[in-house]
């Protein structure tokens, strides 16, 4: 499978961008996907550190002079660098030798207007965003972060049929988060750890000024990790702060993130996606919006008690940073609170939801016959089938061939069987009556947590619309407590419609 990015990072876009889209191909590179990348050469540009990760950069030419917007044009547009009609042509350029089965375009400044020029060029177009300020010619669109009426947001500025992936549960972390998650330690929500960390850029420099506050406090019984990135302008004057502070440690471009989250106790940063990866940790922090795009987020987060919004650049004094502090940490049950709400929310697995999706696993679907009548049997009454299934007992084996023989024969149930290489992966049958039915799915067991779920269930649905061409609806029940079932519909497209309410005489 080959697949393209077209992102960009500078010194006012940032790195957020870029470093995202480089979680999203590693992951794809592991699954065996051809990985391109094309960038524009904008001041500031992290092109050598995706080059450094052994990724091919189609090098887009930065524009003689300074491109200037026109009132017309997107909010974002200068961002580009130069007007979206040549950017598009360069890029279709970049991508006529490979065709694409994906064009995945993490932009502000690219709308349909530039994915509707590359359509007929690439097979599917994903669009990462969380501005909703435009509207897209794709596929699939990704918005990992959280606002007030998320679900409804894109409805008017993206395709009828795309599939959108909206929320958190999709934010894309490194592996390493998720490896750190099974091991945390428990919090006790006292402090003795720092960290520092404003995303890879920092124009403001709210790095230095959220460590003069923490040089301010007397008696100081903690120790504090600076963290910057490789294209910080301001990277040799915060070396020099720590090198003249007891208990700051400098760090400069780490791979080694979800270390430094793990052992600290309390963090300040910036929005974006180091927000969810302090939450996947249960890490408590203050949050300082540093642009706009994370103001929202910032603000529902913070309403959902998820960290503590210090607010925009302008507005956080030292004192405020020191007050919130003090106060924080003053405060264990606080600081508790905020580390279980992130721990409930983030579960690390966003990036393997997102590329399940993008290169799904190749399941084929048949008919059950008589031969696999004993191998359902020991996958049905497995624990882990029936820890979440309704009728939770043991079938004894002479009840179970019964069913089995049955079920065959029966007109209004179909039985079937997925496998990825001639290998069982999970079972699903359906029960039929009158234009609707009813789902029951479960994996071999070892199968769960693999991704395999949700594809098996979107496979199921394909061969029943081919070979029932009577059943309209779908429908499924499920135990709510079956978090990982829930969304395994969820990503294959199930919506929920209603509650089945139950009283036992």
């Amino acid at each position: 499978m080959n697949i393209t990015f077209r992102t960009d990072s500078s010194l006012q876009i940032g790195s957020g961008h870029v470093m995202r889209c480089l979680t999203l191909a590693d992951e794809l590179r592991q699954r065996g996907a051809e990985i391109m990348f094309v960038c524009r050469e904008h001041p500031g540009n992290m092109i050598a550190l995706i080059e450094a990760k052994g990724y091919t950069v189609v090098r887009l030419t930065q524009a003689g002079d300074e491109y200037a917007a026109a009132p017309e044009d997107l909010a974002h547009a200068a961002w580009l660098g130069v007007v979206w009609q040549q950017d598009a042509a360069e890029t279709i350029t970049a991508v006529r030798e490979t065709h694409p089965q994906w064009l995945i375009i993490d932009h502000y400044a690219l709308d349909r207007s530039w994915e509707q020029m590359l359509r007929p060029h690439v097979g599917q177009i994903m669009a990462i965003d969380d501005l909703a300020d435009r509207s897209h010619d794709c596929d699939l669109l990704l918005d990992q972060n959280l606002y007030e009426g998320m679900e409804t947001r894109y409805d008017t500025l993206v395709p009828k049929l795309c599939h959108k992936l909206l929320g958190p549960k999709y934010a894309l972390l490194r592996p390493e988060f998720a490896a750190a998650r099974k091991n945390l330690r428990k919090r006790d929500g006292q402090v003795k750890r720092v960290l520092v960390f404003f995303g890879g850029v920092d124009p403001t420099n709210e790095t230095e000024k959220a460590l003069q506050a923490l040089t301010g406090i007397k008696d100081r019984q903690f120790d504090v990790d600076v963290v910057v990135g490789g294209g910080s302008l301001h990277k040799e004057q915060i070396n020099k702060i720590c090198a003249a502070t007891d208990g700051f440690h400098y760090h400069c471009q780490v791979d080694n993130m979800a270390e430094l989250m793990a052992a600290a106790d309390l963090a300040i940063g910036a929005g974006g996606t180091t927000t969810w990866e302090r939450s996947a940790l249960g890490l408590p922090s203050f949050v300082i919006a540093l642009a706009e795009n994370q103001q929202a987020l910032a603000e529902t987060g913070a309403r959902q008690g998820l960290f503590f919004y210090l607010g925009k650049p302008a507005t956080v004094s030292l004192d405020k940073i020191l007050n919130a502090f003090k106060m924080l940490a003053s405060s264990p049950e606080c600081m508790l609170s905020y580390s279980i709400r992130g721990l409930g929310m983030i579960d690390g697995k966003g990036t393997q939801r997102v590329v399940g999706i993008l290169s799904p696993p190749q399941i084929t679907i048949r008919r059950a016959d008589g031969n696999d009548c004993d191998s359902i049997y020991e996958w049905r009454n497995a624990e882990e089938t029936r820890r979440y299934i309704f009728d939770d007992k043991r079938i004894p084996i002479e009840s179970h061939r019964t069913w089995f023989q049955n079920t065959l024969k029966s007109p209004d149930r179909i039985l079937l069987i997925g496998e990825i290489g001639n290998k069982p992966v999970g079972v699903l049958r359906y029960d039929l009556s009158g234009s609707e039915a009813l789902i029951s799915v479960y994996l071999v067991p070892g199968g769960q947590g693999q991704g395999i779920g949700s594809q098996l269930i979107r496979c199921g649905s394909k061969w029943l619309k081919e070979h029932c061409l009577g059943i309209k609806t779908i429908n499924a029940e499920i135990f709510k407590e079956n978090v990982g079932s829930l969304r395994a519909f969820e990503s294959a497209g199930y919506k929920e419609h209603h509650a089945i309410y139950k009283e036992e005489l």
